[in-house]
C-alpha cells in the first residue's frame, strides 16, 4: 500500500505552523512559529497583530518544513488545512496558503476542523480504538465527545459559558500572572494547598460544564482578601481552584465513563498539558479500569502536526473542498 504524505497547516490563533505526517501517525517534520513573546506586553492574543505575524512567516514556515522533510510538493498526497474554528484574520492567512499550494500543485484540499485536529493529535501517540470519549479542554472550547468511528463525533456536552482554559487564563490575571497564565497557575498549583473555600459548578446530572461562576467566585475573594488588607497566597489559591476545576471535569467525565461504557478514553486541546487534570485523568481511568491517551506536551498546544494527522482520516474518509472553501470563526464539529 502506498504510503500516503499529508502537508497540514495551522493558523488559527498565534502560531505559525506547517507539519508533514505520513499514514496519520508518522510525523516527519514539524515548524512551528510562536507569537507568544509578542502578546505579552498586551496580556492575551491582540488579533490584527496575530494576522500580520501569520502574514510574515507562513512563506517561511512551509519552506522550512519542506527543506526539513528533504521532500517537495510533488511528493506530497494532500494538503490538510484548519479553517476554524478561531481568530478570522488567522485562519484566513492559512487558508489562503493552503489555497494556493493546492491550485498551484493540483493537491486535494482537506478541510479541518481545530478541534478534530486536537483529538487527532492522539493517532500520533497510539491508535485510536472505537467507541472512545474524547475530552476536549482548551481556552475556547469543554466538551465531552462520543467518537464511535473515524470522524463519527457525537457530543455529549459542553460548556454553557467559559471554556476551561479561558477560566484558567482569567483567574491568572486576578492573580497578576504573566500570560500566558494557564502554565503558571497550574505550576504554581502543584506547589500549594487547597486551603480556599470555591464552589463545584454545576453539580447536576447532564454532560454539560459551566467555569463562570468559580471564575467569579476567585475573582470576589482576591478582591474581599485585598479590602481587608489580607495577602493572598497564590500557591495555595492556585490549588484550591485547580482542584474545583479539574474535579469538575472528571465529575463529568466519571459519569459519561460508566453511563456510555466507555473503554478509550483521549484528552485534547491544549488544556490537556495541565499536569493537575493530567494526573487525575490517570487516577481515573485507572480506577475504572479504561485505557487512557494523552498527547505529549508538544502536541497538546496549537501545532500543525495534529492537522496533518487529522488530514489524513478525513482524506481516507473523501473529505474534500474545493478553492470557494472560507474560513469560520466558529463552527460545529461535524
Amino acid at each position: 500500500m502506498k504510503d500516503i504524505y499529508i502537508l497540514g497547516i495551522e493558523s488559527s490563533c498565534d502560531e505559525t505552523s506547517a507539519a508533514i505526517v505520513k499514514n496519520g501517525r508518522e510525523e516527519i517534520a514539524t515548524i512551528i512559529s510562536s507569537q507568544i513573546e509578542i502578546h505579552k506586553d498586551y496580556g492575551g492574543v491582540v488579533p490584527e497583530i496575530a494576522s500580520r505575524e501569520h502574514v510574515k512567516h507562513i512563506s517561511i514556515v512551509l519552506e522550512e518544513c519542506l527543506e526539513k522533510a528533504h521532500m517537495s510538493m510533488d511528493d506530497i498526497d494532500a494538503i490538510a488545512i484548519t479553517y476554524g474554528p478561531g481568530l478570522i484574520g488567522s485562519l484566513l492567512v492559512g487558508l489562503e496558503a493552503a489555497k494556493t499550494l493546492s491550485f498551484v500543485y493540483n493537491k486535494p484540499l482537506i478541510p479541518i476542523h481545530h478541534i478534530a485536529g486536537h483529538i487527532y493529535a492522539n493517532s500520533l501517540v497510539k491508535e485510536m480504538k472505537f467507541p472512545l470519549l474524547a475530552v476536549v479542554v482548551s481556552g475556547g472550547h469543554t466538551e465531552l465527545i462520543e467518537m464511535k468511528d473515524h470522524y463519527k463525533f457525537e457530543k455529549l456536552g459542553g460548556t454553557l459559558d467559559d471554556a476551561i482554559g479561558e477560566c484558567y487564563d482569567k483567574v491568572a490575571r486576578v492573580m497578576d500572572l504573566e500570560y500566558p497564565g494557564g502554565p503558571k497557575v497550574d505550576k504554581l498549583a502543584l506547589k500549594g494547598k487547597n486551603t480556599y473555600k470555591l464552589p463545584i459548578p454545576l453539580r447536576d446530572d447532564s454532560y454539560n460544564f459551566s467555569f463562570s461562576g468559580l471564575k467569579s467566585a476567585v475573582i470576589n475573594l482576591v478582591h474581599n482578601e485585598e479590602q481587608r488588607g489580607n495577602e493572598i497566597n497564590k500557591e495555595d489559591l492556585a490549588s484550591s481552584f485547580q482542584t474545583v476545576a479539574v474535579t469538575s471535569i472528571i465529575n463529568k467525565v466519571k459519569k459519561a465513563i460508566v453511563e456510555r461504557n466507555i473503554k478509550y478514553v483521549i484528552v485534547a486541546g491544549g488544556v490537556a498539558a495541565n499536569h493537575g487534570l493530567r494526573t487525575a485523568m490517570e487516577e481515573l481511568t485507572k480506577e475504572l479500569n479504561v485505557e487512557l491517551s494523552i498527547p505529549p506536551m508538544k502536541y497538546c498546544t496549537d501545532n500543525a502536526t495534529m492537522i496533518a494527522a487529522a488530514g489524513y482520516y478525513a482524506y481516507k474518509d473523501g473529505r474534500k473542498a474545493d478553492l470557494t472553501l472560507n474560513s469560520k470563526s466558529q463552527d460545529t464539529l461535524k
